[in-house]
């Protein structure tokens, strides 16, 4: 099946202004930095989201100006979709209006990348207007959008490294409506007395969570990158994740490997439940994949498990890698220990590789002709999964696991930091 994509989208993370919530130092994150290491007083913080982080834009308003603040859905992520000339994919870094009005910009433009943003909190003043539209329908809208530009009808969606936030736009009236960024009219009409029955909305009432890094089974320091979303305690050798309000722990495994100098790659081992095609055992695999090979006895034994990296990679890279490990023979021999050195961080959250089954699916199903009406029926059902590091041989231009032929390029991994 031929893979096609859209044409590529330059991105780079947010940067936010932000104070240490124990010293107050101050600090410049990265929209994908979610564990904090105050250089000041050395303490440690993972930041948690009420559902999704809220930013706003600085702004050059006139002292003693009230400020209106305005909402827009900020999405970066990768989008995939199948139609029956194949995959498309793409990665996008986009925002748009989340409340309706013919008064305001539709989206903030380049502002959010140019610009240090701040965390919206409950001591900012101004009037903060309510969306109107929630995260899933901002999302079900991205995806229809990039639908209509796919080169034939799309069967199947999915984003994956999804990060959905709110970023807050400064404006004020005055003779009209102004553009608090630049301190500009914007040409609109719009009056004050008008804009509270217009455009619903009060004082912010949103606070940055954040747990201290700590291991809660023995309480020592957890291990992590920046944008890591699982945390690795060595005193105890376990794995965390965080959760609503908590660290939770993740099943780990490894393969070992027999060279000192190995670098290990995490990857998420889903096991699901597909109804609508026979998929239980790696001799289902075969034949629903048309493999090369001649079903052995024991292959139904074999359990069946979808593959996805745990890290973030290119939209092909990543459907690359995921259909590989999926398509390979299964890993029999693993043991439960964190490797000592040479992890890469794990930084695309479970929930997120979840998103590639169906679209990992639709790749490797044969004969391809028969996916578009087959695709829509399949329903996959995760049960269970396991993080799983396996072992890479540095080599000049790419790591290389030669028992299972899968190389990932080291550039690849360099360019992920600004997924």
């Amino acid at each position: 099946m031929r893979s096609s994509a859209w044409p590529a989208v330059k991105s780079s993370n947010l940067r936010i202004d932000y104070q240490c919530p124990q010293c107050g130092a101050p600090a410049e994150l990265a929209e994908t930095d979610r564990l904090f290491n105050c250089v000041f007083c050395r303490v440690k913080s993972y930041l948690l989201e009420s559902g999704y982080f809220r930013y706003r834009l600085p702004h050059k308003a006139p002292a003693g100006q009230e400020l209106i603040y305005y909402p827009y859905w900020h999405f970066r992520g990768m989008l995939f979709a199948y139609s029956p000339k194949g995959v498309a994919h793409r990665f996008v870094d986009v925002s748009h209006q989340a409340a309706v009005s013919s008064h305001f910009p539709v989206s903030v433009g380049l502002r959010s990348q140019a610009l240090k943003l701040q965390f919206v909190s409950p001591d900012v003043p101004g009037y903060f207007i309510h969306p109107t539209s929630d995260a899933s329908a901002a999302a079900a809208q991205l995806t229809q959008r990039f639908a209509q530009e796919s080169p034939s009808p799309v069967v199947h969606q999915a984003h994956v490294g999804e990060s959905l936030s709110m970023i807050y736009a400064p404006f004020y009236i005055g003779n009209g409506l102004y553009d608090g960024v630049l301190n500009r009219p914007t040409g609109s009409r719009l009056k004050a007395e008008n804009l509270a029955d217009e455009l619903p909305g009060g004082a912010p009432d949103w606070r940055i969570r954040f747990l201290p890094t700590l291991c809660p089974a023995c309480g020592w320091d957890m291990q992590g990158d920046r944008d890591a979303c699982v945390l690795i305690c060595r005193h105890c050798q376990s794995l965390w994740r965080p959760g609503r309000d908590r660290f939770e722990p993740v099943g780990f495994a490894r393969v070992a490997s027999r060279s000192a100098d190995a670098i290990y790659l995490p990857f998420w081992r889903i096991k699901a439940e597909v109804r609508g095609l026979a998929l239980e055992n790696y001799a289902d695999l075969v034949r629903a994949a048309n493999l090369p090979l001649a079903v052995q006895p024991g292959w139904e034994a074999l359990p069946f498990r979808f593959w996805a990296p745990a890290f973030k990679v290119r939209p092909g890279v990543l459907l690359r890698l995921a259909r590989a490990l999926t398509l390979a023979r299964p890993i029999t021999r693993m043991d439960d220990r964190i490797p000592e050195q040479g992890v890469q961080t794990a930084n695309l959250p479970v929930k997120e590789a979840l998103d590639t089954i169906k679209i990992n699916l639709a790749g490797f199903l044969r004969p391809a002709s028969r996916v578009p009406d087959l695709l829509p029926a399949i329903d996959v059902r995760p049960q269970k999964y396991l993080l799983v590091y396996l072992p890479f041989e540095a080599h000049h231009h790419d790591l290389v696991n030669t028992e299972l032929n899968i190389a990932v390029s080291r550039s690849h991994l360099r360019l992920a930091a600004n997924l």
